[in-house]
């Protein structure tokens, strides 16, 4: 088989090509086909409205200090009196985006104490020059009634639709996996999405029924009841008598009040006495 192998050799490497022809295809004929993304997908940014039109920023710049790319510029101003713009007593008058810095890290999400800003499932930006490419507060907030804000029309690359699915990654961080926030409504509603669904948890996901919820947060995972007090130290597992106090420990109270060091040796009440052999 010396002679045959020799042979074969310039089209061996053509074995793995011929291989896969006989496969069933993966690729998706993207535009025309696009794939589910996952409901936790770092997206481009939206800023969010309460169902009655008050945005829900309140210019504290947690979201800009928090950025490792420091890709977030916002600066908070008072509310006025008479048109309030936010339920705080501030609100960002001021918030611009770089899409260009950007890392899509969703730390501003995290960070964020009242929900003002998550990001969707939109990611297909693009921009001809660097000014466009920084999102300003009239593109990343959203209308009155919570229809989102794109500075590119519709095309076939653009999905609008994608840019209301945004609170993903905000409800997973929130609850911080707590398991008495199971059953919960955790998260303020939107004028994009409304009332947001409530925390589903382990039990819900595998469809068993908890008989005593309340149960939950005194009790770690499995039902297993936490000792209120601390293992007795004093005896070991065999019965035998431990003493408290382990050998040649001293009270760091009567050490302060000695006079003696660590040798023994007296010292003087006196202390220029103490220079003396």
């Amino acid at each position: 088989m010396g002679w045959f192998a020799d042979m074969l050799g310039p089209f061996r490497g053509f074995a793995v090509t011929l291989r896969q022809m006989t496969r069933p295809r993966l690729t998706t004929s993207y535009p025309k086909e696009k794939r589910v993304k996952p409901q936790r997908f770092h997206g481009r940014h939206v800023l969010n409205r309460y169902p009655d039109g008050m945005e829900k920023c309140i210019g504290c710049e947690l979201c800009a200090g928090v950025c490792p790319a420091r890709c977030i510029y916002v600066r908070g101003a008072d509310n006025p009196p008479d048109n309030p713009v936010s339920p705080g007593e501030r609100y960002g008058f001021i918030y611009e985006i770089n899409m260009l810095r950007c890392i899509f890290c969703a730390m501003c999400v995290e960070a964020c104490p009242t929900e003002a800003i998550t990001m969707t499932h939109l990611f297909e930006m693009s921009t001809t020059t660097r000014d466009d490419a920084i999102y300003t507060r009239d593109e990343l907030l959203v209308e009155m009634d919570g229809t989102p804000r794109h500075p590119d029309p519709p095309n076939r690359l653009f999905d609008f639709d994608e840019l209301k699915l945004g609170s993903g990654w905000m409800r997973a961080t929130a609850p911080g996996g707590r398991a008495a926030f199971e059953g919960v409504v955790a998260w303020t509603p939107s004028a994009t999405q409304g009332e947001l669904p409530a925390e589903r948890g382990q039990s819900a996901a595998s469809g068993a029924e908890d008989p005593d919820p309340d149960s939950r947060s005194s009790s770690p995972q499995g039902g297993e009841e936490l000792p209120t007090d601390p293992p007795d130290r004093s005896s070991s597992p065999d019965g035998e008598e431990l003493p408290t106090d382990p050998p040649g420990s001293v009270d760091p109270d009567s050490t302060r009040s000695s006079s003696t060091p660590q040798g023994g040796e007296e010292l003087p009440s006196d202390p220029k006495d103490r220079h003396e052999p």
